[in-house]
């Protein structure tokens, strides 16, 4: 196992596809061990803004052991971004010892998280809302659309007015608020074998595998961040399936995630535009075969999380711009 991490590390092949495989094995590890949690009782569930797994009565402990566990890998995972950022600063094809660190680290947060849950079940889901677990991946997203708006452009290449010192300081700290997304979500809940579960910790690994790369090509590959945008359509869409069946709200996350893909992610990475036309009109033919089905009346659904991004970008971006400019007068 030695040999191979150093092969990995001196030619960097195939350094996300061992991430990929690392992801499945733990989340395959996530399901075994919650296969002991079944007689956790909880309370019953009480609508979309309730947390179901959650202890009915939790206690200091109970509460401590998620929150420290928590602190202690964001602050390790800030350490190793500063560290990059301060020592490393060049970019490589295989990784460097703070990589191996790095993923190292998670790993090993991965079994204390794991070995909470079975003492202690509760993440930190029992303190904050369900809503700040989903906004931090909102978040990201929201970030790279406008970290990545001079080079892809926000809607159909088309690059929205905003000034290069924003997108250089989203650029700079993206890393530490990346880090905290995954970790905060990753430490959020508890290690349950539900579909739902499993699909997110999934993704959180990838999230995580993608945080350790930092200063490598692999952080860099285009098709390797377009997939991990791309990533929320599927695990947005399965777990409405999964929560309210085939007549819920699934489609509006679905189309409305592929249709930021088609409005913005797709021009990121090369692909023709005979390509990006077939694209795009198979979208538009899926999206009204759907909804025919589902009823005209409720396309509007399509719409709804692209407008919602891409007023979060202006949003985001005044406020970079104005917390650039306070500080500035600060320093002055």
């Amino acid at each position: 196992m030695l040999s191979m991490l150093n092969d990995v590390r001196r030619s960097g092949r195939g350094v996300l596809v061992w991430g990929v495989a690392a992801s499945a094995l733990l989340t395959g590890l996530v399901w075994l061990l919650g296969q002991g949690l079944h007689g956790v009782e909880l309370l019953p569930d009480q609508g979309a803004s309730w947390y179901y797994w959650k202890l009915p009565d939790p206690t200091v402990w109970t509460r401590a052991s998620a929150w420290v566990g928590y602190a202690a890998h964001q602050l390790v995972s800030w350490w190793l971004i500063y560290y990059a950022q301060t020592r490393v600063r060049h970019y490589t094809d295989g990784l460097h010892r703070v990589n191996v660190w790095a993923l190292a680290a998670n790993g090993g947060f991965f079994a204390l998280h794991a070995v909470q849950t079975q003492v202690f079940y509760d993440g930190l889901a029992q303190d904050v809302s369900i809503f700040s677990s989903q906004g931090s991946v909102v978040l990201l997203l929201v970030w790279v659309l406008l970290m990545e708006n001079r080079r892809r452009g926000l809607v159909l290449t088309w690059s929205a007015p905003i000034s290069a010192q924003v997108v250089s300081f989203a650029r700079r700290y993206h890393g530490y608020l990346f880090s905290w997304a995954a970790v905060y979500t990753f430490w959020y809940h508890p290690m349950e074998s539900t579909s739902g579960h499993l699909i997110g910790f999934f993704y959180m690994f990838l999230l995580l595998v993608q945080s350790s790369l930092m200063f490598t090509r692999a952080h860099t590959d285009r098709w390797w961040t377009l997939t991990l945008e791309l990533m929320v359509a599927v695990h947005g869409t399965l777990v409405a399936v999964m929560n309210s069946g085939p007549d819920g709200m699934w489609p509006m996350f679905l189309f409305g995630f592929v249709a930021i893909f088609v409005l913005t992610q797709m021009h990121g990475v090369g692909l023709s535009l005979r390509v990006r036309w077939w694209i795009g009109g198979l979208f538009v033919v899926a999206a009204l075969a759907v909804y025919s089905w589902r009823g005209l009346d409720r396309i509007d659904e399509v719409v709804r999380i692209p407008l919602i991004e891409y007023l979060l970008v202006g949003v985001l971006a005044l406020l970079i711009w104005a917390g650039v400019r306070v500080a500035r007068l600060v320093r002055s």
